[in-house]
C-alpha cells in the first residue's frame, strides 16, 4: 500500500465514526478519493434503487463528467459486479463490450460491490483516464474503502 493510501484510510478511520449519515460518508469519501489520488479522475457510489431495486442509482461522487444515473443491473460494469457480487477490474475498458460509457475520456474502471447483512445495497466505482490503474494494490485499497461505507451503513441499520 501506498503511503497516499494510507494517509487517506487514516482519515477515514477518523472520519467514518463521527460521519451524521452514510450519505455524508460517501459524499466525503468520494471527494478526498478523487482529490488525493490522482488517476482516479471519477469517483462515486451507486446505491440499489429502493423504489425499483433491478436498478442502481447514482448516489454521491466527484469528477470530471456527468455520471450514467440509473443503471439497470444487467448493463455495464457497475450490473456485473451488482449482480455477480465480485469486484469488476478493467484496466482496458475498450476491450470490453460490458463498458457503459460516462466519458469516452475513461480508459480503466473498477466497481466494488457495497453488502450490508450480506445484501447488495450499492457499489463504488472509480474511473480513470488512464489505463491499467487498477493493480492489485490499488484494488485491495478501493475493497478497503468500500468496506469502511458497508461497516458505516451496517452499524446504521
Amino acid at each position: 500500500m501506498t503511503p497516499a493510501h494510507k494517509d487517506l484510510l487514516q482519515e477515514m478511520q477518523i472520519y467514518a465514526p463521527t460521519a451524521p449519515s452514510a450519505e455524508s460518508l460517501m459524499e466525503w469519501m468520494a471527494k478526498r478519493l478523487h482529490e488525493k489520488m490522482t488517476r482516479y479522475n471519477w469517483t462515486g457510489f451507486y446505491l440499489v434503487d429502493p423504489a425499483d431495486p433491478g436498478y442502481l442509482i447514482v448516489g454521491p461522487y466527484a469528477g470530471s463528467f456527468t455520471p450514467n444515473a440509473r443503471i439497470p443491473l444487467n448493463t455495464g460494469l457497475c450490473g456485473a459486479a451488482a449482480t455477480s457480487g465480485k469486484v469488476v477490474v478493467v484496466q482496458d475498458v475498450s476491450t470490453d463490450p460490458r463498458y457503459l460509457a460516462g466519458s469516452s475520456l475513461v480508459k480503466s474502471e473498477i466497481v466494488v460491490p457495497i453488502f450490508v447483512n450480506k445484501k447488495l445495497a450499492g457499489e463504488l466505482d472509480i474511473e480513470s483516464y488512464f489505463a491499467d490503474t487498477f493493480t492489485k494494490p490499488e484494488q485491495e485499497f478501493v475493497e478497503i474503502c468500500a468496506n469502511v461505507i458497508a461497516d458505516y451503513m451496517g452499524r446504521k441499520k
